[in-house]
């Protein structure tokens, strides 16, 4: 019988993933009258059969470690959380800089936040990026210019990347950059396509200044190509606190600044 309730559990906690995209211990202790210590016990057995990933108080659907959720799908997940942290990243655009922003679900949240600042240039290979500062131009939300980097499009990721991608890339000079990524551990950051994770190092090495913005369901995850260490990462904007078993000491002697966003 217990089985049973344990496999019914098991089906209502996919489900609601499949409704929602994120799934909370709270909310699913509530719902399933059990306490959060069984929920928690259940998202460690569903993590192992690779039915979820668990993250800082819950759970979001399992992507894989080869390959990456079409941006349209990965929009949805941890809405009100990117929407901060996209306003938190934006706040540090100041009049008169040349920024460039990488590809990610997140990078929209920031692209859609720019506002009142006065002659910046925005460079980015993200076509739903350009799109989002386009119509905010012409709505007069701010004012300067966006240049959309050209190469291979990825029409899953509306996203262009590859060898003219990282060739133009190289003639520029940022003062910030704004970077997305799949996964941060204690290596530093990663992600699932190796032509945009290569443009985003180039990014990073071309600027004065790095912003990582990632929610909290990137931290403690590895994906398939390494972008960079926190050694030549400025800030890192999320929502959750500095992870406890990595080494604090290092991070703060390399200078990183751990910029938590609350809901």
């Amino acid at each position: 019988m217990k089985k049973g309730f344990v496999a019914e559990r098991h089906r209502r906690i996919i489900r609601e993933l499949e409704l929602k995209n994120k799934v909370s211990v709270a909310d699913l202790s509530r719902k399933l009258s059990v306490t959060p210590e069984t929920i928690r016990s259940d998202l460690r057995r569903l993590e192992k059969g690779n039915k979820l990933r668990r993250i800082h108080g819950g759970a979001i659907c399992y992507f894989g470690l080869e390959k990456e959720q079409q941006l349209n799908k990965r929009i949805g997940v941890s809405l009100p959380i990117k929407k901060k942290i996209g306003e938190a990243a934006a706040s540090f655009i100041s009049d008169g800089e040349t920024i460039v922003l990488d590809v990610g679900s997140t990078t929209l949240h920031i692209a859609g936040s720019i506002e009142n600042v006065e002659n910046v240039t925005i460079v980015t290979n993200s076509l739903a990026a350009a799109e989002i500062l386009n119509t905010r131009m012409e709505n007069k939300l701010f004012n300067g210019r966006v240049i959309l980097i050209g190469g291979t499009v990825n029409p899953l990721q509306r996203s262009t990347s590859g060898s003219l991608t990282n060739q133009m890339l190289e003639h520029f000079y940022f003062d910030k950059a704004f970077i997305s990524c799949g996964g941060m551990n204690r290596e530093g950051i990663c992600d699932y396509n190796i032509d945009e994770a290569a443009a985003s190092a180039i990014m990073i090495k071309r600027s004065k200044q790095v912003y990582v913005a990632a929610d909290s369901s990137k931290l403690n995850q590895r994906a398939f190509f390494h972008i960079s260490p926190f050694s030549a990462i400025d800030f890192v904007i999320t929502d959750a606190d500095l992870p406890q078993n990595w080494p604090e000491e290092e991070i703060k002697f390399n200078g990183l600044k751990w910029v938590k966003v609350y809901t």
